[in-house]
């Protein structure tokens, strides 16, 4: 028996609660986990509180990543003992996830926990970190660099944002953070920015081209605020998107991309083939500052998972929420 967070949703209704569970339910597949730490993003939230509809089988156990110690496993490149983390796969949605304290999963899943970090620390970056991490790769793939302009850098204060601002900032890019909690100023400038905007001028309709502001841009938020973002990207620049927590929609016109050449970059972490998805984490080894992950991040018990989602989805939750799944 193990615990974890179970979601149902039956003749009963849509619920989740921490239980303990048969470890003899545990989906197919060569690799059995013992969980140290998992983390709560903005996708598990919707599944914990059933706002979105994220968890396609029930029952389901949440969450999109963790990071802990191979219990078993038939896979060829891992044994008893390795240290290893997971994001993404459908973890959470189709298969059960990392909020709780067993997980077996797909070998090919699995990365080895880079030396440098702890499972703690692994899981303060997180599936949000990754992408964070994925984003940047992008914008140094299309050529941007230091000289060439601000990035502009939406969600400020949540996960990515957090995460992309501490990344930009080390490798020397001036930063503009976007954010629609002024109260958070001092933190957002801690991770490195330079210069922070209100996420209001950016949440409505706009025009198709704006003021050349930026050389690239991380977005988590879509809608308005992507278009607005695409609108005031300089000749030639780029936007990574990574998120909705504005909504799928984009009202926007070609203009950007025909006039002056913007690149739309989109960026899929979850099923991010696995050559690229070890660059990442290869890259977060070396170039993110450990020192800031005690900003960026908060620890919670496994029991806490379930209140901190509503706070979570309700923008009231500064950076990462780490939790461990051991406490409750």
């Amino acid at each position: 028996m193990f615990k974890g967070l179970l979601i149902e949703n039956d003749e009963a209704g849509y619920r989740t609660s921490l239980q303990d569970i048969d470890e003899q339910r545990l989906p197919a597949g060569d690799v059995t986990v013992r969980i140290d730490f998992s983390g709560l993003n903005y996708k598990d939230a919707l599944a914990i509180t059933g706002r979105g509809k994220i968890a396609r089988v029930f029952p389901m156990i949440p969450g999109a990543d963790l990071a802990g110690v191979v219990e078993d496993s038939t896979h060829p490149d891992y044994r008893t003992g390795d240290r290893v983390l997971v994001n993404g796969w459908g973890m959470g949605e189709r298969h059960w996830g990392g909020l709780a304290q067993r997980a077996r999963v797909d070998g090919d899943w699995l990365v080895p926990l880079p030396a440098r970090f702890t499972p703690e620390q692994a899981m303060a970056i997180g599936t949000a970190g990754y992408t964070a991490m994925l984003c940047v790769m992008a914008i140094q793939r299309h050529g941007v660099t230091p000289g060439d302009g601000d990035i502009a850098v939406t969600g400020a204060s949540g996960g990515v944002g957090g995460v992309a601002i501490a990344l930009l900032s080390s490798l020397g890019y001036r930063v503009v953070a976007i954010t629609g909690r002024p109260r958070e100023s001092d933190y957002v400038t801690a991770l490195g920015a330079s210069e922070i905007l209100d996420r209001a001028e950016f949440a409505g309709p706009g025009k198709p081209l704006a003021k050349e502001r930026w050389a690239a841009a991380v977005d988590v938020v879509g809608s308005h605020t992507l278009a607005n973002l695409c609108a005031g990207t300089r000749r030639r620049g780029i936007v990574a998107a990574c998120g909705l927590a504005g909504g799928m929609d984009l009202p926007a016109t070609v203009a950007p991309f025909i006039l002056r050449g913007v690149t739309l970059a989109g960026i899929d972490s979850v099923m991010c083939p696995r050559q690229e998805r070890m660059e990442a984490w290869r890259r977060l080894g070396t170039d993110l500052d450990l020192a800031t992950l005690g900003e960026i991040a908060h620890q919670i018990g496994l029991d806490e998972a379930i209140e901190a989602s509503s706070r979570l989805l309700d923008g009231t939750v500064r950076g990462r929420v780490v939790v461990d799944v051991n406490r409750f």
